[in-house]
């Protein structure tokens, strides 16, 4: 009989990069909250959500899960050596400053905090007048 060689495929080594400083980005809505860190660059390092935390329906806006939402992120964060982050808010959901009081819990200084809630500047178009 003849010897089979199997082709085996070498893995690949996960390199894990250090990255000290963060961009972390929360979207409160009145139906759910998300965040999501990044690095400098714009590279999704980690992510989470109030629906993917276990929370259905009304509870997902709440402040209990963005807590929860921020644990299973600075989680996530401590693998890459995270210390330092830089906050953007968008939204106005009840999870905004519940999470940015999480990240300061979860030993992640918080060097600012941004505002990027979109701000309508002239409102939207008027009723057309009723002719009668």
């Amino acid at each position: 009989m003849e010897a089979v060689k199997k082709a085996v495929a070498k893995k690949k080594k996960k390199t894990v990069t250090s990255v000290p400083l963060a961009h972390v980005h929360i979207m409160a809505t009145f139906n759910n909250t998300i965040m999501t860190v990044t690095d400098p660059a714009g590279n999704t390092i980690a992510w989470a959500s109030a629906g993917a935390s276990g929370f259905k329906g009304p509870k997902k806006a709440t402040p209990y899960a963005a807590t929860l939402l921020t644990k299973t992120v600075t989680e996530k964060m401590k693998d890459f050596g995270v210390k330092d982050a830089n906050v953007f808010v968008k939204g106005i959901g009840g999870g905004r400053e519940a999470s940015i009081r999480a990240l300061h819990a979860n030993n992640i200084n918080v060097l600012s905090i941004r505002d990027l809630t979109p701000v309508p500047h002239n409102g939207c178009r008027r009723r057309k007048e009723r002719r009668i």
